[in-house]
């Protein structure tokens, strides 16, 4: 990127939100006057002022020359049920946004919940108490209380509380959220701390499910309902931070004994439970195996989660796990429970591989029948944090607090191609790319409208055919540059 795009700083209004420059936003109202097509386009692209901008001139007109390049939507063939897009509401998130002027506030909840002037996130995570994305370690009991007669949330009532009631009452009264443990309290555990792994010891072990229960039941009664859980979150990874180990057959036996009847005796058998909530790769395949594979404890599972930082020694992304999980228990659910831009460095705010990142896990992944995908942190500040441990990284929106702004990343966009366009409910159809140059994933809503996501990550702009039943358009794309086709 040039020196001039190091720092984004833009107003929310996304149908509008082209750009940072009133002229980008008058070329984007340019374009929707002109627009009287049944398709429409919105892009974002690298080095333009291109951000979810429709962008109907794209569509090439009949003199230009056709491409040989076509993505190819079949409507007959359907797939997953789509859940939804969204990000973790964490300590973290909420002490930064608790810094910003009521103003940004306001235009930070639009920008992700509002689904017509923002990107319509529709999901939601956060952590039982503490995690690396907090300020401190911390409970909601007295180190040694095994009967959880000390249990509060008071902590929880200061930042995050407040938080997640605004982000749900500005996505319409409705966000789907999902609740995850990064440690059981030290004094459960055989290490004897909160941090650098250690297992669950046995004795605690129905206590640790009540806990379950109880934060639960705290939230709900907090105005806050609670969707779904994941048992553990990184359960093979001995960190720095909050961390806990389950073996496969641990984590079984714990949701087989302890967590589902917990849940089903507390009149929360309805949540929806996750297990493994870790990388992809054959441990993601060995998990659902063992868990999906026995009906005395895949009663309690509702689906697999899983991250992408199976990467992080250089690797490449373990898609195919996915689809091996999706084809062996097509009744069970896939979802992408977080992901980031891991080592964060100020002067890659506007980076665009982080974004493309993003585009090629996303499709990906959905093409492989995952049906919700969820970001780590929603907001950080202008040092990736805060951490209680220094393990500082990269969000789609970041606030300099000590200016008082906000910036917005290209991530932010590239995942908003996806959320705001593809809503609740829809049906994934399939699509076939001619190229590999381009990736694509295609729904369809409820309300009939078809979405089709294009991402170029070539240095090349790109003119391809768009087929349906229906139709055949020739659209082009920029060069590292991300598409929603609606029609």
């Amino acid at each position: 990127m040039k020196s001039t795009h190091k720092i984004l700083i833009i107003p929310i209004l996304i149908l509008q939100l082209s750009c940072s420059s009133s002229k980008a936003i008058a070329q984007s109202n340019v374009a929707k006057s002109k627009s009287n097509s049944k398709i429409n386009v919105y892009t974002t692209a690298e080095n333009t002022n291109l951000r979810l901008s429709l962008s109907n001139d794209l569509i090439s007109s009949s003199q230009q020359t056709n491409s040989t390049v076509s993505i190819t939507v079949d409507e007959t063939k359907t797939d997953q049920t789509f859940l939804g897009i969204g990000g973790a509401i964490t300590d973290a998130s909420a002490e930064v946004f608790a810094k910003l002027s009521p103003k940004n506030q306001q235009e930070f909840l639009t920008a992700y919940y509002d689904k017509n002037k923002g990107i319509g996130y529709s999901l939601a995570r956060t952590n039982i108490h503490s995690c690396d994305f907090s300020s401190e370690s911390y409970t909601y009991i007295q180190e040694g209380d095994k009967d959880l007669k000390t249990f509060n949330i008071d902590h929880d009532r200061k930042y995050r509380i407040p938080l997640l009631k605004k982000a749900i009452e500005t996505a319409g009264g409705k966000l789907t959220l999902f609740v995850s443990p990064w440690s059981p309290p030290a004094f459960m555990k055989d290490n004897n701390d909160i941090l650098h792994g250690g297992v669950l010891l046995p004795e605690f072990a129905q206590s640790w499910a009540n806990y379950y229960a109880k934060f639960i039941k705290a939230y709900e009664k907090e105005g806050i309902p609670v969707w779904g859980l994941t048992i553990q979150n990184e359960p093979m990874a001995k960190q720095r931070w909050e961390s806990c180990i389950y073996t496969p057959e641990a984590e079984r036996d714990f949701l087989k004994n302890f967590l589902g009847p917990t849940l089903e005796k507390e009149n929360l058998g309805s949540k929806k439970i996750i297990i493994w909530d870790h990388n992809r790769g054959d441990m993601l395949e060995k998990r659902a195996n063992l868990v999906f594979s026995d009906p005395e404890v895949s009663k309690y599972a509702w689906g697999i989660g899983f991250h992408w930082y199976e990467t992080w020694n250089g690797g490449t992304p373990k898609f195919e796990s996915v689809a091996e999980v999706h084809k062996d228990f097509p009744n069970k659910n896939l979802i992408f429970t977080e992901g980031c831009i891991e080592k964060f460095d100020a002067t890659k705010f506007q980076f665009w591989g982080n974004a493309e990142r993003y585009g090629l896990n996303m499709i990906n992944d959905f093409n492989n029948g995952t049906v919700a995908w969820t970001d780590w942190n929603i907001l950080l500040d202008q040092n990736g944090g805060p951490n209680h441990v220094g393990n500082f990284c990269f969000a789609p929106i970041h606030a300099d607090t000590s200016k008082d702004e906000l910036i917005y990343t290209p991530m932010y966009f590239y995942i908003g191609h996806l959320s705001k366009f593809i809503r609740p409910n829809a049906k994934r159809i399939k699509a076939t790319s001619s190229d590999k140059t381009l990736l694509s994933t295609s729904f369809k809503n409820t309300d009939g409208k078809i979405v089709t996501i294009v991402m170029n990550s070539s240095d090349k702009e790109v003119i391809y055919n768009l087929i349906n039943k229906t139709q055949k358009t020739t659209i082009i794309i920029p060069a590292h540059a991300m598409q929603t086709l609606k029609y």
